[in-house]
């Protein structure tokens, strides 16, 4: 009888440390994946990311928003043109460099609205060979080595059945809350690529505003909002340097439990973290 008891508290343990095994390669392995796939979503430029969408939104703002942005410019021009003759005292102390002045200022703002989608996608092209020096320098990765996991089952195996059902339980529970994680990295590194798209969309506008001084602090703060969605990825790559130093230094084999803890914890960290990249890099570069 107690052979027979034998053999099934041993074909349970078999079945609870495969199943922890399990659980726990699933878990690292989305991790890994995942943090793979923030590197190389975030080195991707708007034109590479989705072509499709990419040339949808370029044609709406060519051909839906180019006029209204070339009647804001209009406006602006001949607002400028009035303010100089009034300046001038109705033209009383009349010279002509302030009508160059005029017309080389309005040639320029011409050319910004016609060319917007160069100067925008020029801003991201700096960022993302920002983003990847960044990724030649912060190396590192999630992922647990075959040794370890080696240990990790060796470890177990040497538990009763109560501390493995136990941990069986808490690996399912942390599996299914990285899976839930892993959906929000995701929505948090495309909701940027997303956020690129509808700021591009509407780039004629703001820069249209260039040519009044008093009216180009709309351009100005538009700029500098594309340039924090750019060097965000800058900061997301940090963000994943310093995740990567972190996992790496969970020690696996000692306490199983708490080191699957350990992870969940950084993980959520790491979600926290890239959250708050956007409105960090707003922030440094005074972007509203």
């Amino acid at each position: 009888m107690d052979s027979i008891l034998n053999q099934i508290e041993e074909w349970l343990k078999g079945l609870l440390v495969f199943g922890i095994m399990d659980n726990l390669t699933d878990t690292f392995a989305s991790v890994n994946d995942q943090v793979g796939e923030i590197a190389t979503e975030v080195g991707t430029t708007p034109a590479n990311f989705m072509p499709g969408v990419f040339s949808m939104i370029r044609s709406l703002s060519e051909n839906v928003i180019m006029p209204i942005a070339g009647i804001i410019l209009t406006f602006i021009a001949c607002y400028e043109l009035i303010q100089l003759i009034i300046s001038y005292n109705n033209l009383a102390n009349f010279e002509t460099w302030f009508i160059w002045k005029w017309i080389f200022k309005t040639f320029v703002a011409v050319e910004l609205i016609t060319h917007t989608f160069d100067f925008t996608m020029a801003i991201f092209d700096v960022a993302q060979h920002v983003v990847q020096q960044a990724g030649g320098i912060i190396s590192g990765s999630t992922a647990v080595d075959a040794s370890t996991l080696s240990s990790m089952q060796s470890t177990l195996e040497a538990m009763d059945v109560g501390p493995l059902l136990s941990i069986f339980l808490q690996s399912f529970i942390v599996q299914f809350l990285m899976y839930i994680l892993s959906v929000l990295i995701f929505v948090i590194v495309n909701g940027r690529m997303i956020e690129i798209y509808l700021m591009v969309s509407l780039a004629p506008i703001p820069f249209a505003t260039f040519g009044n001084r008093e009216q180009s602090m709309m351009g100005q703060n538009y700029v500098r909002s594309l340039f924090a969605l750019g060097f965000q990825g800058f900061l997301i790559m940090v963000c994943v340097g310093i995740y990567a130093v972190l996992i790496q230094s969970v020690a696996f084999s000692t306490d199983i439990i708490a080191s699957l803890w350990k992870v969940m914890g950084y993980t959520v960290l790491l979600a926290f973290t890239l959250f708050k990249t956007g409105a960090l890099a707003k922030s440094i570069l005074h972007a509203h």
